[in-house]
């Protein structure tokens, strides 16, 4: 299997070292941003297999930012990482797409398994995916042969 790449989009130059550190000494690939627009920009250019989002970036709130992230197949896991946790932001995180829900100060052991977890949850899509794809090829060649 490759090598999962992982961005980290946060205006705290710390936490996006210690965290790119972290995840690179886990084998993944990291690349960060410190803006909205420039995680935007990466998402374009490169696919990502997951993102980490801050709640509150300069340029936009990564709430608003999980829905202008390119959608890639198979889709991009996005975490919300966030210092002001309520109750209000994790229900707004969810409902714009976030797959999981992070706080800091955040336990090393808990984000990483959070990013394991979306990660098998992502590679679980793929492979429904592949599968829908080859049921509906074996189907129309069934029905081809059919039709001669």
């Amino acid at each position: 299997m490759s090598k999962s790449r992982i961005l980290i989009i946060d205006d705290d130059e710390n936490i996006r070292k210690v965290l790119q550190t972290i995840l690179e000494d886990e084998g993944y690939i990291v690349e960060t941003a410190d803006t909205a627009k420039k995680g935007i920009e990466s998402s374009e250019k490169a696919f990502y297999n997951l993102a980490l989002i801050d709640v509150r970036l300069p340029d936009m709130e990564g709430i608003e930012l999980l829905s202008k992230l390119r959608n890639t197949k198979p889709k991009m896991r996005k975490i919300i990482v966030t210092g002001y946790p309520t109750l209000q932001n994790a229900i707004s995180a969810v409902n714009k797409g976030a797959d999981a829900y992070v706080m800091k100060p955040f336990e090393v052991e808990k984000i990483l398994e959070t990013i394991q977890e979306q990660l098998k949850k992502q590679e679980e899509e793929k492979s429904y995916s592949e599968d829908r794809v080859v049921e509906f090829i074996e189907t129309r060649i069934k029905a081809l042969e059919t039709a001669n």
